[in-house]
């Protein structure tokens, strides 16, 4: 492993309690997977679960290197932007882990939720739990991020299936979110669960490609992050029942053309996004910090950048303000795909070439 001096000067929108946290951290390369490790969790002190996007998923020895595979995972469909997506732990039983992943239908993939228990390197009991019922044939726009709310109910972001109308045909789940308890069944509380004009499930739409997802707890609320197109991309306070605007609000411009995508940029009766990125860093994911090793991060949202090859940091208010922001890493020309914390609070973070990092105030 080879630790690397962190370099913190390089975007400043900042105050200087988030810029004096990080001076003097390290960034320790610790180990690189044959794939694109779109999700990582850490287990105990020195291990690592990692979804391979290309359909494996790995066990990591975070001391040694070595990476043992595990078995049990069902067919997947991996193709373009789908495979073996998030994984998350239960909030309620031991050794229970659910996932996202693109279930093989249709000559496509369908995000799916499912859970499974892990005995050694083997995961048993697997279960379907959520299906969309709009299978993705272009290989674009998943979503999949998970996030557990305090009462316990799963969240599950679903992108638009690269068909941007899908978003707002609110009788299927492309481009939405969806809140289910946690055997997938449907909340009796779901905001459109007696409207006949929307899926059940469906909890905020109007989402293009949703790939973070996280729930402050603490303040309660429920937050995601989705790529625009040609820029625009967003940061959402998610509100039950809302509509967050795609395709017919958006920041973003036209891939053909450089003219405006949408029909306006806001629009009365479409939920405003709390931050907008112009030009695109292209989110991969979003993580609330908490931990002891960086304190006055506790609270701050991480944000793995993708296009901008960066960690973007944001201090939100109780209001959903954006009060500062900063860029890290840059200088590594990686793809930020998944950010997560450790039990003592390092941060960890994966990119699309493979390699695991992690942050910390000491060498390990």
């Amino acid at each position: 492993m080879r630790p690397l001096l962190l370099l913190p000067l390089i975007f400043l929108l900042a105050m200087p309690s988030i810029a004096r946290e990080f001076e003097g951290s390290q960034l320790e390369k610790v180990t690189t997977v044959n794939g694109v490790p779109w999700s990582i969790l850490t287990v105990g002190d020195s291990e690592l679960l990692v979804t391979l996007r290309e359909g494996q998923m790995l066990l990591v020895d975070t001391k040694s290197s070595k990476q043992t595979s595990i078995s049990g995972l069902p067919a997947i469909y991996a193709s373009g932007q789908g495979g073996l997506m998030d994984i998350h732990p239960s909030p309620s039983e031991a050794n229970v882990y659910y996932f996202t992943y693109a279930k093989p239908v249709d000559k496509g993939g369908a995000p799916t939720l499912a859970k499974a228990t892990l005995n050694g390197n083997k995961l048993t009991n697997w279960q379907d739990l959520f299906t969309s019922n709009v299978p993705v044939t272009s290989g674009r726009h998943f979503g999949s991020r998970i996030a557990f709310d305090e009462e316990g109910l799963v969240y599950m972001t679903i992108g638009d299936a690269g068909d941007r109308d899908n978003a707002q045909q609110t009788d299927n789940h492309a481009g939405s979110i969806v809140r289910l308890n946690q055997d997938g069944s449907i909340p009796k509380d779901n905001p459109f669960v007696d409207n006949q004009d929307f899926a059940p499930e469906i909890y905020s739409y109007g989402h293009r490609n949703p790939q973070g997802l996280v729930f402050d707890s603490k303040r309660a609320q429920l937050w995601t992050i989705e790529h625009g197109p040609r820029g625009g991309d967003e940061l959402n306070l998610v509100k039950a029942g809302l509509n967050y605007g795609w395709p017919i609000t958006s920041h973003g411009k036209e891939y053909w053309e450089p003219i405006n995508a949408g029909e306006a940029q806001e629009k009365e009766g479409i939920e405003p996004p709390s931050k907008v990125y112009i030009p695109s860093i292209a989110p991969g994911s979003l993580h609330l910090y908490e931990g002891e090793e960086f304190p006055r991060l506790n609270g701050i949202l991480l944000i793995g950048a993708l296009k901008l090859t960066h960690i973007n940091i944001l201090d939100i208010n109780e209001a959903g303000q954006v009060l500062e922001e900063r860029r890290y890493y840059e200088e590594l020309g990686e793809r930020v795909r998944d950010i997560t914390t450790d039990s003592a609070g390092h941060v960890w973070f994966s990119t699309d070439s493979g390699a695991i990092y992690r942050i910390s105030r000491q060498f390990q």
